[in-house]
């Protein structure tokens, strides 16, 4: 089986557990998985070097030595006459070759955009490509659009739920808050209606994100892979990676400033019912051809389940039930795993002294055996220091 691009990872940490249990010689091991044996090499000697199956993350292909970069001097000077102006790329690249330093608009606006100067009245340059899921329900995203405030010292939070297709608003709700219950009973509404999604995207932020449970998940991310969805995280401080539902939300603030912000929460429960119907039936949708997301979407074939079937695993391993904090007993020690999976079964499989523990269809933990060291599979990266943005 060839390497798919959307489970690169997954394939990589199967290819490395099986080739390390010594199975199965490795020209065979690679012709099952469909790669060279340049490449199957080329993975051990990286799970090899690292010591961990962590190893196997894709590495950046940013060159060690960029010979074009612009010195830090001129970046310098970018930024004090940014600061002063507030012009765009075009007018600061007239400005610098007076001071005789030549450099194209187009890398003036790539090093504001890089120190964090892009204010509310200058956005960054559009992208130059546009992607999009073949069909409907292949992937939904889903986000808070900030915090409007409400009558009585409230706060409205609208949750959006967004097909990647067709630009669909499957869901807009006002909520008062970002708390797992009420999201989770907007998204079984949207679950009874259209169906389930293959896949949804999130980004680093409650309720479907934790930073106390060194994995991630969530109650609320959990019934979402019950439910057989696949979870994918955006990178943080990258909005392009979730554009169309960053998109969305710039129109629905200009639609509810533009008619009077509501006050009340009759008010808000309107305003965004009004704003999902037009948005899906009569706004026309520049990407769609002026085509309106209605016109494109259809529903999911997938059914809510309310119970869900238990997980049916393959493979060699043992599948263990995780105690009430979500630590798992094996071999007369106590790893912990995840405290939102407390109590679910987790299948656990042995390789090089060390113990690979699955979700459904999600690595969670590696565990090293002879030290107790665990690590988790999946975790954010930290967004790059950069100053300010301008007011």
């Amino acid at each position: 089986m060839p390497w798919r691009e959307t489970d690169a990872m997954r394939e990589r940490i199967e290819f490395v557990v099986v080739a390390m249990q010594g199975e199965a010689r490795l020209s065979e091991l690679c012709r099952r998985f469909g790669i060279s044996r340049k490449t199957g090499y080329k993975w051990l000697r990286r799970y090899r070097s690292c010591g961990s199956l962590r190893g196997l993350e894709e590495l950046s292909r940013r060159p060690h030595y960029s010979p074009g970069q612009t010195s830090e001097e001129v970046e310098a000077r970018v930024v004090v006459l940014r600061q002063r102006f507030g012009w765009g790329g075009r007018k600061l690249a007239l400005c610098l070759a007076k001071e005789g330093i030549i450099l194209g608009a187009a890398t003036v606006d790539r090093i504001i955009q890089r120190r964090g100067l892009v204010g509310p009245e200058t956005p960054g340059r559009g992208a130059t490509q546009r992607f999009e899921r073949a069909g409907p329900n292949e992937l939904w995203q889903m986000d808070f659009k900030g915090e409007y405030r409400v009558r009585g010292q409230q706060w409205c939070f609208p949750l959006t739920v967004l097909d990647d297709h067709s630009r669909y608003l499957v869901g807009l709700y006002p909520l008062a808050s970002t708390q797992a219950t009420p999201v989770k009973r907007c998204l079984i509404e949207c679950f009874d209606r259209y169906g389930l999604p293959e896949a949804m995207l999130l980004d680093h932020g409650v309720p479907w994100w934790s930073v106390t449970n060194g994995h991630g998940l969530t109650h609320l991310s959990v019934f979402l892979l019950k439910q057989d969805i696949r979870l994918i995280y955006g990178a943080i401080a990258h909005p392009q990676t979730r554009g169309k539902i960053e998109r969305l939300h710039r129109t629905l603030n200009r639609s509810l400033l533009g008619r009077g912000l509501p006050d009340d929460w009759p008010g808000f429960r309107h305003a965004l019912s009004v704003f999902r119907q037009e948005y899906n039936d009569i706004r026309p949708h520049h990407a769609l051809a002026m085509a309106v997301p209605a016109d494109r979407y259809r529903p999911s074939s997938r059914p809510y389940r309310p119970n869900p079937p238990e997980w049916d695993y393959h493979g060699d391993g043992v599948l263990i039930r995780l105690n009430t904090q979500g630590c798992l007993d094996y071999h007369h020690h106590r790893y912990f795993v995840c405290e939102a999976l407390a109590k679910e079964p987790v299948f656990c499989k042995e390789f090089d002294d060390k113990l690979l523990v699955t979700y459904r269809t999600m690595n969670i933990r590696e565990i090293h055996l002879a030290t107790g060291r665990t690590i988790p599979m999946v975790r954010p990266a930290h967004p790059p220091a950069t100053l300010s943005p301008m007011s």
